[in-house]
């Protein structure tokens, strides 16, 4: 680097350079080959259990646990992007000249001694020669140029100048593609939300963190249903939800595992149920002593009086697991039997084992004889506002592709010589910038159809 460059200059220079561009792409390469192999977003039991604590904390430190959103991983890409901006715009100008000159210039004699020259001979003079032939040249490859020479008379058209532009196409397509990856790092965020039937929520929680995300509008599920198959594992399931703004309800969609519901950039997904609490069940007391029975329906957190006005029974809620002397008895419901002049005391009433109460030695045991079985859905929330620049992306790159491996910028050169006997010498020869075998057979083809006019 020169040092009596400015300091801009040199910063131009250095983000011009393809060697840049070369070591970008090795470490990115390098990075991107640790962050496959090294375990990501993972909790900090199995990192150790996997690396041990001192690698652990260098992966930690260097943040490799979520490579893909670590500060000099996006740094790396931000380089990136700048250093093909500069070097298409470094480029371009010379580019831009090629494919707008200020006036075309025409040698013949780089054409002459190319290898894929055709040579015929018409029986006309130069001028007729040349005036048959060159309305067929202008419709089959572009505006023609006339230009004398000592021996006669040479013809030159062009066509695709413009596809020298697809290389900036496919670097504009690796910035866009580039550039939805960082936003989408930046701004965008992968969470989860547990939504019970009937309950809404305007909070979602980061996938990672656990940190709560506000949403711009409110998720209420209306309902879930689950199918199961005779196996008992779960066929289909899915979830009606309500968008609800401004205290308004929006609309409803009904969402499945692979069809979400997507609004205001916002994705929900169906990732997984549960069973959640029931808001109501029907409880039987039963007097132990006078085998009398009295059943209530009970919501929960409701309360009734016990049998002879002996006390209260409240229903305190639900739990998925119940555990008895060491055995996992499964979901159960939790209730409270308050008895005058005595201390409360708690009950647990399995569902799968409903007289499990009546072990219990007391005045009163209690029994769930029905309730209906709710559920919750679990949902996967994800935002990414970089995803229209990756299509955006994909797009470019396509197209780019195929303007720089299929089209090309070609060039023909048809010269008239005077030959014996009144006769016109006639050859014809191409150039291209790329796909010089293609060429050739396009020559070909083209002096054919000219022999035969």
């Amino acid at each position: 680097m020169d040092k009596n460059e400015t300091i801009p200059k040199q910063i131009w220079t250095f983000f011009a350079s393809v060697r840049l561009t070369v070591y970008l792409l090795v470490l990115l390469a390098v990075t991107s080959i640790i962050g496959t192999v090294v375990l990501q977003n993972g909790s900090p039991q199995e990192y150790i259990r996997l690396y041990g604590p001192g690698l652990t904390n260098l992966i930690k430190v260097l943040q490799i646990n979520d490579m893909y959103h670590a500060w000099w991983f996006l740094l790396l890409l931000l380089l990136l992007c700048i250093n093909i901006v500069v070097c298409s715009v470094e480029r371009l100008s010379k580019t831009w000249k090629i494919i707008f000159p200020d006036k075309i210039t025409v040698n013949p004699g780089r054409f002459s001694s190319l290898k894929n020259k055709e040579q015929f001979t018409l029986s006309k003079d130069v001028g007729e020669a040349a005036a048959a032939l060159e309305a067929v040249l202008a419709k089959k490859i572009g505006p023609v140029i006339r230009k004398q020479t000592d021996q006669g008379l040479v013809l030159y058209a062009e066509k695709g100048r413009w596809t020298r532009l697809g290389v900036y196409v496919v670097h504009a397509s690796v910035i866009l593609l580039l550039a939805g990856a960082l936003i989408g790092a930046l701004f965008g965020f992968k969470a989860s939300l547990r939504l019970d039937e009937g309950s809404a929520s305007d909070t979602v929680f980061a996938a990672k963190t656990r940190a709560p995300i506000k949403l711009p509008f409110s998720v209420r599920c209306n309902s879930f249903e689950v199918r199961f198959y005779d196996t008992g594992a779960p066929e289909e399931f899915k979830s009606n939800l309500t968008v609800i703004e401004d205290g308004q309800e929006s609309f409803s969609s009904d969402i499945l595992v692979n069809h979400p519901l997507r609004y205001r950039g916002i994705n929900i997904f169906q990732s997984s149920y549960g069973t959640a609490s029931p808001g109501k069940a029907v409880f039987a007391i039963t007097d132990t002593q006078t085998k009398q029975t009295v059943s209530h329906t009970i919501k929960k957190g409701g309360s009734v009086s016990l049998p002879d006005d002996r006390g209260t029974f409240e229903f305190e809620g639900f739990i998925p697991h119940f555990d008895f002397r060491g055995h996992n008895l499964g979901e159960a419901f939790v209730g409270r039997i308050s008895l005058k002049d005595q201390e409360s005391f708690q009950v647990a009433l399995p569902t799968k084992f409903p007289t499990f109460d009546r072990m219990r030695k007391g005045n009163f045991s209690v029994e769930v004889t029905s309730f209906k079985q709710a559920y919750y859905t679990g949902l996967q929330v994800t935002k990414d506002p970089g995803v229209w620049y990756v299509y955006a992306g994909f797009l470019f790159m396509i197209l780019g592709c195929w303007v720089t491996f299929f089209i090309s910028h070609q060039s023909y050169c048809l010269g008239f010589e005077k030959g014996q006997g009144g006769q016109t010498l006639v050859w014809l020869a191409g150039k291209s910038n790329r796909n010089p075998h293609g060429m050739t057979l396009k020559v070909k083809k083209l002096a054919t159809q000219l022999k035969e006019i």
